[in-house]
């Protein structure tokens, strides 16, 4: 049985990209809470089952972590752990995001494009 998303959260993004994610992020799961979160001691809070974290590649902020992926790694093999997915354009980030335990990403280039918006929809239903 999938378990609903009930949190959607921005982890390691600029200002810049927060508002077309936020914006995404609505769009994927409108009951949603969407929230930012630029510390690492502020994970604890979001990370269960029923959180989506959308991790820029690049953390933007202040982690215990040496980028996206290396927190990716961190998180992905806990009892509590939510769903990851790595925001980033490289293919080769996203191979590695996916090798450490990500579900399938996204690039920023393609965060307004209907069909990111229904393959997050379609990976959602089936998380």
């Amino acid at each position: 049985m999938p378990t609903p998303i009930t949190h959607v959260v921005l982890v390691g993004h600029c200002g810049f990209d927060s508002g077309p994610l936020g914006r995404l992020a609505q769009a994927i799961a409108p009951d949603a809470q969407v929230v930012g979160v630029n510390k690492h001691d502020r994970l604890a809070a979001v990370a269960h089952p029923q959180a989506l974290w959308l991790v820029n590649r690049a953390l933007d902020g202040r982690f215990n972590a040496a980028d996206g992926i290396d927190l990716i790694q961190q998180h992905a093999s806990a009892d509590t752990a939510p769903h990851q997915m790595l925001v980033s354009n490289f293919p080769e980030s996203q191979a590695a995001a996916e090798a450490a335990g990500a579900l399938k990403g996204f690039g920023k280039n393609d965060v307004r494009s209907p069909d990111l918006t229904q393959r997050l929809r379609d990976t959602l239903d089936q998380a």
